[in-house]
């Protein structure tokens, strides 16, 4: 991707917005401490991270300016537009840094030039377009990640595909300040643990950096070694989608609903096409007239067309129109509104040149999908969003916490399963979870119960366990303690605790996952194994 950095942007937004000419020294301060200044203050030797009074006790013609993020990103806006003349749907990740996805733009604008010389022409056709445009300066940079194509961008150099970890290996760990956030206490911990730079960073094992540092270090190890942190995220000039309607006589019948809906439904999803746009949650909103208000958002496992947007909102009049003295609405629907509330691109909704009754998975074009689909949806209607739910498998630690039931056509509301769980369960799994805890005592050889310590380890040897039926079974082997800190950056929500995984003999389970929660006074069964 390529990045195109606007230098010092907060200083020379506040500038252009003061009148301060570009040849005065300025500086932006928040809280009394510079927080950035232009090139001239720095040669009269202003700082990032100064107190107000050293700052003008070393420049005293520092031109003063308030911090205002608002102000910042209201005159970035004709940077982006001056970039999106040339590329549409670039990615603004703050004032003053724009992000653009480069390789059609390089091919397109490069012609038949090898790759190297395409996305060269490309950069510098994008800085000359930004500079005659908005009148600002800019450097470009290449690079594979958001992270190294914004320091190649600060240092005006192209990094060649593949080549990221190198490029970033010798850059110093204070690098990692450009993220958008304060991390001076984190760099400040790196350099005193004698990680000076990204590349010591980036040789470390990813589980221990976790151990150590948490999300913070997993994050900044990541794109140490020049990994994706996130995708672009193009952004979409802002446009008026929904569409609505007054009904006049008021809509008091649901057929009569019924064709507003199927005419308010071809207007917005026309307007959806012509963006390259579809719609996941549609939100009906209705007023009566007596100035009762209705509303739902529907949520659809996949885009929803002209006909579902009418199918939905004939179920909620149903919905509506059925209930008992207290949900009807108490006359007729004089105001009827239809608003596209999450939307997906167009390019995300290809489906395969071969689908039907026989794909994987099955499609919308499969009946038997498309008809279950309508069903689930219809349940949903006359029961609310939470009448129907589906097990979907998510990350987490321990197995009970790996599945989710969500509402139908919802999505789950933590990372998925390729999303970094330090402390997680080694495979396999249990095959058996139980529905409700079922307590258990693990004693030693000398019958002493079996604990945790402050630090996650055993008290002492685990030698027999007895379940909630009371009998005692001899342990024959044991594996962990895998011990989790869990959120202990907040004291309301933090907890810790410890599982086990015991072999016992007699009858009954022979393999038995443990847990134990910190200021719990028994293990429980967690899961069990055949």
């Amino acid at each position: 991707m390529l990045v195109l950095w606007c230098p010092d942007w907060p200083v020379t937004a506040a500038a252009a917005a003061a009148g301060v000419s570009p040849h005065v020294p300025a500086a932006v301060f928040a809280g009394n401490r510079v927080v950035t200044c232009s090139a001239v203050a720095r040669r009269n030797g202003v700082r990032r991270g100064m107190l107000r009074r050293e700052a003008q006790s070393r420049c005293p013609d520092v031109a003063v300016l308030a911090s205002d993020p608002a102000r910042d990103a209201r005159l970035f806006e004709p940077v982006v537009a001056a970039a999106e003349e040339l590329v549409p749907g670039v990615d603004v990740v703050r004032p003053g840094v724009v992000a653009v996805p480069v390789r059609g733009a390089a091919a397109y604008f490069g012609g038949r030039n090898s790759p190297d010389a395409a996305e060269h022409a490309f950069s510098e056709r994008l800085a000359e377009q930004v500079s005659a445009t908005a009148g600002v300066e800019c450097q470009v940079g290449i690079a594979d990640g958001l992270f190294a194509a914004l320091l190649a961008a600060r240092r005006g150099v192209l990094v060649p595909e593949g080549r990221d970890a190198e490029f970033l290996a010798p850059l110093p760990v204070a690098e990692l300040d450009q993220q958008g956030e304060s991390t001076t206490e984190f760099v400040d911990l790196l350099r005193r643990l004698g990680l000076r730079t990204l590349g010591r960073l980036a040789e470390l094992d990813e589980r221990t950096v976790a151990t150590r540092f948490g999300h913070e270090g997993v994050l900044a190890h990541r794109i140490a070694r020049g990994a994706a942190e996130r995708p672009l995220s193009p952004r979409r000039p802002a446009q008026e989608l929904a569409v609505e309607q007054h009904c006049d006589p008021p809509l008091e019948r649901v057929d009569t609903a019924a064709f507003v809906a199927r005419t308010l439904a071809d207007r917005l999803h026309a307007g959806l096409t012509a963006q390259d746009l579809a719609c996941t949650r549609v939100g009906i909103y209705a007023r009566t007239e007596e100035g009762e208000e209705r509303h739902r958002v529907w949520r659809s496992a996949r885009p929803v067309t002209a006909h579902g947007v009418a199918d939905r909102v004939r179920w909620q009049f149903e919905s509506w129109l059925q209930a008992g003295s207290g949900g009807r609405p108490s006359s007729g629907v004089v105001h009827l509104r239809l608003v596209p509330e999450e939307l997906v691109h167009g390019a995300a909704l290809q489906l395969h040149l071969w689908h039907g009754a026989g794909a994987a998975g099955g499609t919308e074009d499969d009946p038997g999908t498309e008809r279950a689909s309508r069903a689930f949806t219809r349940v949903q209607a006359l029961l609310g969003p939470e009448g129907v739910c589906t097990p979907v498998l998510t990350g987490g630690r321990g197995p009970a916490e790996r599945v989710e039931f969500v509402s139908w056509g919802s999505s789950p509301g933590k990372p998925g399963e390729q999303a970094p769980w330090p402390g997680r369960l080694p495979a396999p799994s249990p095959t058996t979870v139980p529905a409700r805890p079922v307590p258990a005592a693990v004693l030693d050889d000398e019958r002493r119960p079996v604990s945790l310590t402050a630090r996650g380890a055993l008290t002492s040897r685990p030698h027999s366990v007895a379940v909630e039926d009371g009998v005692a079974r001899n342990i024959t082997g044991w594996a962990g303690p895998w011990p989790v800190d869990e959120r202990w950056w907040d004291s309301a929500a933090e907890g810790r605790r410890a599982r086990i995984q015991v072999v016992t003999t007699g009858d009954g389970p022979a393999l038995l996952l443990l847990l134990r929660e910190h200021g719990k006074p028994r293990w429980i069964v967690e899961g069990v194994y055949d």
